[in-house]
């Protein structure tokens, strides 16, 4: 009899966490669902805080420029001296640039930005704005009437979201860069022929479904950021979590929302 009562509580206890985490579950979908509405309502509604978003734009560029060039330089490299093998065993080792450039432009490009803006951005904006919430720094912003919402979040989502395709532009241009200077030391290819053989194959709706990605990994990153940044708790602690949850679910998102764009912008070719 204690042993059946022993395991009826253990069963009822398990029942009760897994119905504590689903609540949990929705309610944080609930949170998420009320901030992203504030952030609309704030955005489009005066005054709007140029100032910080110009400077948030830069601090965006700055911290993910270095980075970029690098993995933008050493992707468009590597893919290339890969992708010859395999065309060169079919005799179609004249189709590389092509091949590169639509790899790059319309995948590579916004994948690769998004993910290390999401690590180096996402992280920052988690901790910067989850160090004011523990140390109270937003509550006093509330006390001396200025809107902590739209001057911290608001700003950081739209620069994030504004920047994101430029980034990627520029991703793009050095990772042909880099796809070139390997075609040019195997082949002699001159910049010219290059450039006019990689984007016979590109289309407008390549470059608009690139920038389109882009949008929407910069606002997905800024959300998720702000959202875990503006909602810390439990001291420093709290800190070190905001800034991971922001880099984990900003990451997952990302790649979902890759699968369903590719699908969605699929069924208009």
């Amino acid at each position: 009899m204690e042993s059946t009562s022993k395991n009826s509580d253990i069963t009822a206890k398990k029942k009760y966490l897994i119905s504590k985490g689903i609540d949990g579950f929705f309610e944080d979908l609930n949170d998420l669902y009320v901030f992203i509405l504030r952030f609309f309502k704030e955005a489009f509604s005066a005054p709007v805080e140029w100032k910080e978003i110009v400077n948030q734009c830069y601090q965006v560029g700055y911290k993910t420029l270095l980075l970029v060039s690098v993995t933008g330089l050493i992707t468009g490299t590597v893919f290339t001296k890969q992708s010859r093998p395999s065309l060169s065993a079919f005799g179609a080792a004249s189709w590389l640039p092509s091949l590169v450039s639509i790899a790059i432009i319309k995948t590579m490009a916004p994948l690769i930005t998004a993910l290390i803006a999401a690590g180096k951005v996402g992280s920052n904006i988690g901790a910067e704005l989850g160090s004011m919430k523990v140390t109270e720094q937003i509550d006093a912003m509330e006390v001396s009437a200025t809107n902590p919402f739209k001057f911290l979040v608001v700003s950081r989502i739209l620069a994030i979201t504004f920047m994101m395709p430029v980034l990627v532009l520029y991703t793009g241009l050095v990772g042909m860069m880099g796809a070139y200077l390997n075609v040019h030391s195997n082949e002699l290819t001159s910049f010219t022929s290059f450039f006019i053989s990689a984007f016979k194959s590109i289309e407008f709706k390549d470059i608009f479904s690139s920038l389109f990605k882009a949008l929407c990994y910069g606002f997905t990153i800024g959300v998720a950021g702000c959202y875990q940044g503006y909602y810390a708790q439990n001291g420093t602690q709290g800190v070190g979590r905001a800034a991971n949850l922001a880099v984990v679910f900003s990451m997952f998102l990302i790649f979902v929302e890759e699968l369903l764009i590719v699908q969605v912008l699929n069924n208009f070719k």
